[in-house]
């Protein structure tokens, strides 16, 4: 009978055990092969990234700056090449401590991605500095409108004099290679974006084991990514933690049943090392689940799923960031 873990801690606690009796978490961070970790095409963008992606939110958390780089380093050194970010975490202290660990060689081995909250072109191109600045690049690989939860948004973004232009704008002059947008709040807002019919890169939603049953990511906007070969970055695959608090699936069962689906990477917040390890075990591990794993672990999640309970983020104002409730006139 598989363990199931009521929280976090617990999961990076029996998974770096398991990890230890099997070899693998002995091994340096710095010296193991870091083929090891499958990669995927990021959509049309011709680029290939790691399923497991770094979240740039956790980076800011960790108190110690050396802590933080290290991390990051250690995770390119193991093969991560996916990192995640946006302008307003921990008021920009998690792109700056981002940057410092890409010196001395590392940026050129990463996919850089971060987001930002400009909905108007003059904003958009202020963040985008600001960024740069704190990376300390001179190009960002993918640049994503963030946190599109609120009705207005995609008329914001794509009005005359709209973020969409600063998007345009920073590709033309090689600030940026590539456009997405991300959202964790409504699938029917992610179709609002791309019924704009623009050439998105990739897009950002949330993607776990009772998605399927609540408000839709999966089955609502999955699809038409794949048929117009965007790029697919999957978040909130554990939910914030609410995932394991439901207590009916394993940490490996979460994560495995997402990169059973088209995604090309998962973002996942890490704020140490032994979380970092956990993470590449699973994703060295991977077997894609068939259709009839699949079904079984929904049914599995049906009853807890439906009222979205375990995915909070789904109903506002929960997860919706200051910058956007500013923006929109919130308290």
């Amino acid at each position: 009978m598989e363990r199931h873990f009521s929280t976090r801690r617990d999961f990076i606690r029996q998974a770096a055990c398991g990890l230890c009796a099997s070899g693998i978490f002995s091994q340096s961070l710095a010296g193991s092969n870091p083929t090891d970790i499958p990669t995927r095409p990021l959509g049309h963008t011709g680029v290939k990234v790691s399923i497991l992606g770094v979240g740039g939110f956790h980076i800011g958390s960790i108190r110690q700056d050396d802590r933080s780089v290290r991390l990051v380093r250690a995770a390119i050194d193991r093969g991560v090449t996916f990192l995640d970010n946006a302008w307003e975490y921990h008021n920009g202290r998690s792109e700056e401590l981002m940057g410092k660990a890409l010196a001395d060689g590392y940026r050129d081995r990463v996919f850089l991605m971060t987001k930002h909250h400009g909905r108007d072109k003059k904003t958009a191109m202020s963040h985008l500095e600001d960024s740069l600045r704190r990376f300390k690049t001179d190009m960002i690989d993918l640049w994503q409108f963030h946190e599109v939860v609120y009705d207005d948004d995609p008329e914001m973004i794509f009005a005359e004099g709209g973020g969409i232009e600063a998007a345009d704008l920073a590709k033309k002059q090689g600030k940026v290679r590539f456009i997405g947008f991300t959202g964790h709040r409504d699938p029917m807002l992610h179709l609002k974006m791309l019924a704009y019919g623009y050439p998105w890169d990739a897009v950002q939603m949330p993607m776990n084991v009772f998605d399927p049953h609540f408000k839709s990511f999966q089955k609502h906007v999955l699809p038409i990514l794949v048929q117009r070969n965007i790029g697919i970055i999957a978040m909130k695959t554990m939910g914030s933690g609410y995932v394991l608090r439901a207590n009916v699936v394993t940490p490996k069962q979460a994560l495995h049943y997402v990169w059973s689906q088209p995604v090309s990477t998962i973002v996942s917040g890490m704020e140490s090392e032994e979380i970092l390890e956990a993470n590449i075990g699973l994703a060295r591990t991977f077997v894609p689940m068939d259709a009839a794993e699949q079904a079984t672990l929904l049914d599995k999640t049906k009853e807890s799923g439906v009222t979205g309970t375990f995915e909070p983020f789904k109903t506002p104002p929960n997860f919706d960031g200051p910058i956007g409730r500013k923006l929109h006139g919130m308290d």
